[in-house]
Formats: C-alpha cells, sequence, structure tokens
C-alpha cells in the first residue's frame, strides 16, 4: 500500500457492511483518526475491530486543530479524517486542515466510498449527467427562495433534515407548484425510500408517513419551453454581439445558474 501522510476516508452512511476494506485497512493503519464525534466513530470502530486513537475534529475546533495536525504529521504519524457518515469535506468538516496540509506539502490522498448524493441520484431518472448540489439548504424561508430560484433551470439536490423538509416542500411548492421533485431518506437503511411525483404529491405523501434520518432532494429542472423572456432577450443580445452559441451556454449558465444545455437549446431555437 502505498503510504500517504494524510487519508480522508468516507464512512458508511447507513449500512455498515458499505465501508471498504481499504477503508478499514487505512484506519487500522495510521496513528490518529481525526473525527467528528468520537462516540459515533467508535460504534463503527468497535464493530470491525479498529484500536487507532481518536481525535475529536469538527466545525467548532477546525482551526485550532490545526496546528495540532501539523505538529503531529512533523513527527512522521499518520493521520486520517472520517466524518460521522459520508465523505468528509462533502458537507463535513475537513477544508481548513487540507488547505493548511497542502501548503505545507504533505501528501493527501481520498478515498472513494459512500456519499448520500451519489447514492440518492444514481436511483432517480434525470434527463442528462448535469446537477447543481445546494448542500444542506438555509433555515429561513427566502434564503431557500433565493436558491430554488436561482436554479430553477438546473436539477438542484440537496440535504435537508426531517423536521424541516416538510417547510422546505411548502416553500418549493409555493414558487413552483407543478414542478416535479425526488425525495430520499433513510438511504441504505432498512427503511429505505425514495419518492419520484409531482411536488404536491410528495407533500400528501409525507404528510402521512414518519420522517426519520438525513434527506436527500432533488427538484426537477424547469424544461427550456419555460424560460422566461428576460433570458430570450439576453441570447439575443449576446448573439448581436457574435458570440457562439456554445459561449452563449457558457456565460449564461455562469451567470444565472441555468442549465448550460437548455440555455444551448434555446439558442439554436432563436
Amino acid at each position: 500500500m502505498k503510504e500517504y501522510d494524510f487519508y480522508i476516508v468516507p464512512t458508511p452512511i447507513g449500512n455498515l457492511g458499505d465501508i471498504t476494506q481499504r477503508a478499514i485497512e487505512v484506519l487500522k493503519f495510521v496513528d490518529i483518526i481525526a473525527c467528528e464525534d468520537i462516540r459515533v466513530t467508535q460504534k463503527l470502530l468497535n464493530h470491525f475491530d479498529i484500536k487507532t486513537k481518536c481525535i475529536s475534529y469538527h466545525k467548532f475546533n477546525e482551526k485550532e486543530r490545526v496546528d495540532k495536525f501539523l505538529e503531529l504529521l512533523n513527527e512522521g504519524k499518520k493521520i486520517a479524517l472520517v466524518s460521522d457518515a459520508g465523505t468528509p469535506l462533502i458537507c463535513d468538516p475537513g477544508a481548513v486542515i487540507v488547505e493548511e496540509l497542502r501548503k505545507h506539502g504533505f501528501k493527501i490522498t481520498s478515498l472513494p466510498g459512500a456519499n448520500a448524493v451519489i447514492t440518492f441520484l444514481s436511483q432517480i431518472p434525470r434527463e442528462d449527467e448535469q446537477f447543481t448540489f445546494a448542500g444542506f439548504l438555509p433555515k429561513t424561508q427566502s434564503q431557500i427562495e433565493e436558491i430554488v430560484n436561482k436554479y430553477k433551470f438546473c436539477d438542484l439536490v440537496f440535504y435537508d433534515s426531517p423536521n424541516r423538509i416538510m417547510k422546505t416542500l411548502e416553500i418549493i411548492h409555493s414558487l413552483r407548484p407543478d414542478c416535479k421533485v425526488a425525495v430520499g431518506r433513510e438511504l441504505t437503511k432498512v427503511f429505505e425510500e425514495v419518492v419520484v411525483d409531482h411536488i404536491s404529491n410528495v407533500i400528501d405523501y409525507f404528510k402521512n408517513n414518519i420522517l426519520k434520518g438525513e434527506i436527500v432532494g432533488m427538484i426537477y429542472r424547469e424544461n427550456a419551453a419555460n424560460i422566461d423572456v428576460d433570458i430570450d432577450e439576453k441570447i439575443k443580445i449576446l448573439l448581436d454581439k457574435n458570440f457562439k452559441a456554445k459561449e452563449i451556454s457558457i456565460i449564461l449558465s455562469s451567470l444565472y445558474g441555468l442549465n448550460k444545455n437548455e440555455v444551448y437549446k434555446r439558442v439554436l431555437e432563436l
């Protein structure tokens, strides 16, 4: 096994059987495991008879832990970073220490493994491979509305909690009453469930079902026929400036969060 200084190790999002053999080997090999909640990680380590020492590393102590990890690495220690579930740095801590390690020239690698977004997307129908990931949606209605409006021409994937998802769905419904959504819960667990339907039907469904565990959702994009006249005007302006269709699709998708393929099709239609 090629050795690195710092290993980013995904852990199961629910089913412990989803951990990889390489992840187990790395967690046994390193000197220290940096984790969000030692109690949560210890359950995983006990299950696989891993005796490695754990140090807490979470969003509230990220910066103060950097010097400690640099000290350990300079002593020749090997460190693995895990989150409570899933892949570190994907809506989980880790970015601060990784940035510092790269500045100091330490060798870093990331293992492939569990991730709720990919697990979710691989079992729902989509038009193509493009999507926008918003992470955990903000708490206020105005912030949620801003994100939903900004990315209405993209498949918008997000995380949410079971106690907030109904409110989120109601906000989405008020903005886009005819949209289709997908909602997944308890992924990889016994009661895993993924629902894909018109938003009003999904709201009705979950009103009568108990929601537990982290939620992954997706709002399906508006299609090209629904792009408003304002976008058409912007396309015409760029065409008059002799921009090509591909260039226009890149420019408008970057500025307004539109789906690049949808904009490209729209350019060809005008």
